[in-house]
């Protein structure tokens, strides 16, 4: 069975009890995509997903995982979003939920690391407790700014188990000279449309359309050890820290310029040839930034510089 076929298929399991399609009907949609216009398949199987919720008028977590059984990972094989998965580990860390929509969130470890978790206030499952091992059947993947997670829903099955994990670390250290403030870098707007967090070009969403974009910040570097380039990526919050500029602020330079590239110029004059350690797990070619420390000037600051500007 081609994979197509495969998606089609799970996909038409999820819906044949609310709507009238055939596995060939959503094998079609998934090929205009995929061959016509070139979309990932991951992202064609979220866009044929959310087709169907809308025309079921469903909410994606009464969603089951479709198929004969989800695939049981380790954290570390969380790799793509829209999965249906069971998983297992430890409850390491709980944070204030800021949302009313959302029960809990915090951190789920095993022994290949962590990820973050959500569950859903709606779904009215039980409460998670930090530092106790459970084992999740039927939650669902989800992927922000390289960062994946999981989410619980009112499908997923929560079992305590009387055990232990030794929770991994997937976080990596880099360090050099910030070499290079990348295009699409400061401040950018993103599609506001559920579970969709792509970054509008020219106004656009290459899902949605034309869409009134909701602002974000971020920061996509390039440090240099001298020896090798690692490329980087800071978050919101990450990006504050590094600039001491908040989302207000920047919307308030660009207003004032009528220009949002003035957010990242303004990085760049402050942070290129600046030599910088950076913290966090690892996403395709970037390092996704939690800790950021400054370091000491390299000796020759001079050639650092010289090599940031000419990239």
């Amino acid at each position: 069975m081609t994979d197509l076929r495969t998606q089609a298929t799970e996909i038409h399991e999820q819906f044949e009890d609310q709507l009238e399609i055939s596995v060939d009907d959503v094998e079609e949609r998934l090929d205009t995509l995929v061959n016509e216009y070139k979309v990932p398949l991951s992202e064609a199987r979220r866009s044929v997903t959310n087709t169907y919720l809308d025309e079921a008028g469903m909410e994606r977590d009464e969603l089951g995982g479709g198929g004969s059984g989800n695939d049981r990972v380790q954290v570390a094989d969380v790799d793509a979003p829209e999965e249906w998965v069971d998983i297992k580990g430890e409850v390491t860390e709980l944070w204030e939920a800021n949302s009313d929509a959302v029960a809990q969130v915090g951190l789920f470890g095993d022994e290949t690391g962590t990820i973050k978790f959500t569950k859903w206030s709606k779904s009215e499952l039980p409460e998670l407790e930090e530092g106790k091992v459970y084992d999740l059947r039927n939650v669902v993947t989800d992927e922000y700014e390289g960062r994946f997670s999981v989410k619980l829903n009112r499908t997923t099955v929560i079992e305590e188990l009387d055990e232990e994990i030794e929770v991994g670390d997937d976080d990596v250290s880099v360090e050099g000279a910030l070499v290079d403030i990348q295009s699409g870098s400061g401040l950018i707007k993103r599609c506001p449309e559920e579970d969709c967090t792509r970054v509008l070009q020219n106004g656009r969403c290459n899902e949605h359309g034309e869409v009134e974009g909701e602002f974000d910040l971020r920061i996509k570097g390039v440090l240099d050890d001298g020896e090798e380039v690692h490329e980087i990526l800071f978050n919101q919050e990450a990006t504050e820290d590094l600039t001491g500029i908040t989302l207000e602020e920047a919307q308030e330079m660009a207003m004032d310029a009528l220009d949002t590239s003035v957010v990242a110029d303004e990085m760049r004059a402050d942070l290129l040839g600046k030599y910088y350690r950076v913290t966090g797990p690892t996403f395709r070619r970037y390092v996704l930034v939690d800790e950021v420390e400054r370091l000491s000037e390299p000796t020759d600051a001079e050639a650092v510089l010289i090599k940031a500007r000419s990239i």
